[in-house]
This record gives C-alpha cells, structure tokens and sequence, in this order.
C-alpha cells in the first residue's frame, strides 16, 4: 500500500508539537488515526478538529513508560480499523541540565520515556506487524543522536540509544517490515519548559526564538516516509534549520 489514504497510524506523543503536527497532515491525506498521549483533553480538542475537517480519528491516554498503554494503544487501532500500519514514536522528554546538578530522577525519566517508551512500542506493535506481514515503525530521535553539547550529556544518550534500537530493528526487520528514525534539530515546541535549570531552559528558548522551524516541516519528513511503496524503506532523515549549526 503506498501514500497515506487509508492507512491507519498510531502516534504517540500526539496532543502537541511534532505529534500534533504529524496527525493534522497525515489526517488531511487521508490517514486513519489512534492518537496517544497523557494529555487526553488536548488530544480531544485534536480529534475534534480532524473530525471536523472530515478526517477520522480515535484517542487514548497514553503513557509510554507504562507497557501496557503501548498494547492497549495498538489494540485500539486494530479493533477499530482492523488492522495498524503505522506506528509513530514520537513521546520524548528533554529535561536538560548538566551532569553537576545530579537530577538522577530526572535522567530516569529521559531514559524512561525515550528510550524504554520506544522499547514499549516494538513490543506492542512488532507481533501485530508480523501477523500482517507489513508494518512501519516511524520514530523521532534528534541531531542530539549525531552530536553531543554540554548539557545534553543523557537527552543524547537517549537518542543515540534510540537511533542503535531503530538500526537494529531495521536490520532484524526482513523484506516486510519498514523502520524509520527522524531527528529533528531545532523545532518551535515547548521543548525548552521541560528543563529545570533557568539557564539552561533561557538558552534553549533563545535558540528556538532565532531559528526554530515549525513543527510541520518534520511532520512533511514523516508522511514522506510512509507514503513510499512497500519495497522502499525511508531509514533515516534529518531535518534542521538551515541556520542551525
């Protein structure tokens, strides 16, 4: 099945920023949609609106440390639409800082979220794909996964393990299965409120304000990635301003 018309993709991480983004295009092109995040009013105004505009669209809290919500998330898609096509991993959580500021709780939940949440996905999704002999795993990783900055010491671990989980998966996956990784550079989201180092959180917000690019520049990448036929796996795009150095 190539394009977007009538596949049915899971995304979690979906109630804003790249998720919200990745739902309005793909629903606009015709995608069946189970979104997920833990925010489920936002995700109810979301579904509201690509239900408006004609699309179709369903929901469920979602949080990816919690295994069982990644099984609950494709249970929906398949008892809904009968089958899932697409599952895109895009929850991720950037509590930046560096190492000297000792938040141990919060590089638990970095690695909690990116890399085990991405763990729990595979785990929900990869049986189902393999009972229908096609599947797609489209995940977010970031320039994080390429290159590490002071600060970002356990956000690129994170990725870099994200990216060697995708690779790996690809590689495992055989001629049926597709596997995707794309890594955004700077993006107009909140990403930056997650920190709780002032400094730390003005400079991210100071590089989003002079060259962060919208959300929907990544959301293009992706739908680029599934619309492609069968036999042509996307791997790996990297998407970053122009101006990003």
């Amino acid at each position: 099945m190539a394009g977007t018309e009538g596949k049915v993709v899971a995304i979690t991480g979906a109630s804003s920023g790249i998720g919200e983004a990745t739902a309005l295009l793909l629903a606009e092109r015709g995608a069946r949609l189970v979104l997920g995040a833990r925010r489920t009013e936002r995700l109810a105004e979301l579904v509201a609106r690509i239900e408006r505009a004609g699309g179709s669209a369903v929901q469920i809290r979602t949080d990816v440390t919690r295994p069982e919500d990644l099984h609950a998330l494709v249970a929906l898609a398949t008892e809904r639409f009968g089958r899932l096509d697409v599952l895109v991993g895009n929850a991720g959580v950037g509590t930046i800082s560096p190492l000297d500021d000792l938040r141990v709780e919060e590089w638990d939940h970095m690695i909690d979220v990116n890399v085990k949440g991405v763990l729990h996905g595979i785990a929900a999704a990869l049986p189902v794909f393999r009972a229908q002999g096609a599947g797609h795993f489209v995940t977010t990783a970031s320039t994080a996964a390429f290159r590490i900055v002071p600060t970002m010491a356990v956000y690129a671990a994170s990725k870099f393990a994200v990216r060697a989980l995708c690779e790996g998966l690809r590689q495992e996956a055989g001629d049926a299965l597709r596997v995707t990784t794309v890594s955004p550079g700077a993006i107009a989201t909140d990403f930056a409120e997650a920190s709780s180092n002032s400094r730390v959180r003005a400079e991210i917000t100071k590089m989003r304000d002079d060259l962060a690019i919208p959300p929907d520049a990544i959301a293009r990448a992706i739908a680029f990635a599934i619309e492609q036929p069968a036999d042509v796996d996307v791997n790996e795009i990297v998407v970053r301003p122009t101006a990003q150095g």
